[in-house]
């Protein structure tokens, strides 16, 4: 995908050079500590007639961090979940550009009485649809509430304010999803799986909400004890969010 090809391409420089310590998938987190520590989603579907989800599984520290990154445009969601990670280990990023709060107050206050889409089922969504006007919630898994992902072409249009998991890079649907956003609306992606990058104002996103890891050894042990993400947050892992300049 052109967006991470273009992350990647902002990083290949330093990350050329820095080696992997260590790399723990747990069963909803993957942990990533190379230069920094690093956080995604850990997503996958294996049957036990498919090859290795990772082919090189077992040899992935020491190696470049560069070459885990290029796992994220992989077609294997948990490479892909790996190379996300260590996309996010390796990033360098402007803590003065940076504003310590989490993506939910900030679509309480831009959402209030707005058409809103999100992209993923957030904890937040019954909270947030208290101050929208209309809220659709688009999920690949709907729960109760929720519209299923093929309707998400047909409501993006409709919305003013929008906000896409960034997991979305994992499951390849980050292109076509952001190609539905109209030009006027607010824009934001979000989760840990993010990364806080400032490419993403290129592609016409507005906010970005992701995760620093503030202690990766931490990190690691927490992602390997299966922890969910109310679990890590702030154990280690603090919530940030940049804006476009001038917005």
């Amino acid at each position: 995908m052109k967006i991470i090809e273009d992350i990647i391409s902002s990083i290949e420089k330093d990350a050329r050079d820095i080696l992997v310590k260590e790399v723990r998938i747990g069963p909803f987190w993957t942990g990533v500590w190379s230069k920094y520590g690093g956080l995604a989603s850990t997503t996958f579907t294996h049957e036990p007639t498919m090859p290795p989800p990772i082919k090189e599984a077992g040899n992935l520290t020491q190696k470049s961090v560069l070459e885990l990154c290029n796992y994220a445009n992989s077609d294997c969601l948990l490479q892909a979940s790996v190379g996300m990670a260590a996309i996010n280990s390796t990033l360098e990023v402007d803590l003065n550009k940076c504003q310590n709060i989490n993506a939910a107050e900030v679509l309480y206050e831009k959402g209030k009485n707005k058409k809103v889409v999100i992209v993923g089922h957030f904890p937040f969504v019954n909270e947030l649809r208290k101050f929208t006007k209309k809220l659709w919630v688009v999920e690949r898994k709907p729960q109760s509430g929720d519209i299923p992902a093929s309707e998400a072409k047909r409501v993006i249009p409709q919305a003013e304010v929008i906000a896409i998991t960034g997991t979305a890079l994992i499951n390849g649907t980050i292109g076509e999803l952001l190609s539905w956003c109209p030009k006027e609306s607010m824009v934001m992606i979000l989760g840990a799986t993010t990364p806080l990058s400032p490419v993403w104002f290129d592609y016409g996103v507005d906010l970005v909400s992701g995760t620093r890891v503030t202690d990766p050894e931490l990190m690691l042990r927490l992602v390997s004890e299966g922890v969910v993400f109310k679990q890590i947050h702030g154990r280690g892992v603090k919530l940030l969010t940049i804006q476009k300049e001038n917005y």
